[in-house]
């Protein structure tokens, strides 16, 4: 995983995935199950699930990078406080997903709250499917 600051002023996570590194095949699958890290986080709400590619497809004058074949977003909500309107500014969160045909691209913006940064990355560090332990 690494971290980057996006245009100069994003700090975003980015984690790439060879497909012969993961058990997922396909960005839907991905995003399932982030939906079923979010169901079982006592705080994590989901809120829902937006195709990117299929938005940008539409638009008369939509630009998509070559090699993209699915960009979705899966969307939801650290929230346990509200201590003042502006806080509204940086909820909710979103982790995006794109398969790449040979790999998949997920990223996350860095959220204020470090707890929701430690479960996000706990849930995308997971994507790689751990080598079993060979025996000694």
């Amino acid at each position: 995983m690494k971290q980057i600051l996006l245009q100069e002023k994003y700090p975003i996570y980015a984690l790439e995935v060879n497909k012969n590194e993961t058990r997922f095949t396909d960005a839907e699958s991905i995003i399932a199950y982030l939906k079923e890290c979010i169901n079982a986080h006592e705080i994590a709400r989901y809120i829902g699930e937006f195709d990117h590619l299929a938005h940008t497809q539409a638009l008369p004058n939509g630009q998509i990078a070559e090699g993209i074949e699915s960009a979705k977003h899966i969307l939801f909500c650290f929230g346990s406080k509200l201590p003042e309107p502006h806080v509204m500014a940086v909820r909710p969160r979103s982790i995006g997903v794109v398969d790449q045909g040979d790999r998949f691209t997920v990223t996350y913006l860095e959220a204020p709250m470090p707890p929701a940064n430690e479960a996000m990355e706990r849930w995308v560090k997971a994507i790689i499917e751990q080598p079993t332990p060979v025996a000694a």
